[in-house]
């Protein structure tokens, strides 16, 4: 692993971070949307999806279990149709799938 992909792991790790304070204080997908900290997370899961483009595709391919495209995908949701985004699903994501995210990476790094 080169060391501009450990980089780029641990930014995606701070914008997980941010992520799950940012949407903490609420406690349903309804009270979430709509607010600053709601367009704040929109924007830390595009500056994820930015930064795993940039991850090189032999580091990708090694840790295949993490869904790159899915990550890469969401971004052009996020940021082509936001006005369509489904509050419930962004939920799900923040509260399922980036806590297993932030495992996987954190493991990532510590075999780096």
């Amino acid at each position: 692993m080169l060391n501009r992909d450990k980089v780029s792991f641990e930014t995606i790790l701070i914008s997980i971070d941010k992520i799950i304070e940012y949407s903490s204080e609420f406690d349903e997908p309804s009270s979430f949307y709509n607010t600053k900290e709601f367009e704040a997370s929109i924007m830390n899961f595009i500056i994820i999806s930015e930064i795993a483009e940039k991850i090189s595709l032999v580091v990708q391919e090694n840790y295949s279990f993490i869904d790159w495209r899915g990550i890469k995908g969401f971004r052009n949701i996020a940021a082509h149709d936001y006005f369509g985004l489904d509050v419930k699903e962004v939920w799900d994501i923040i509260h399922n799938d980036l806590p297993k995210l932030q495992k996987e990476i954190k493991e990532i790094i510590s075999n780096f």
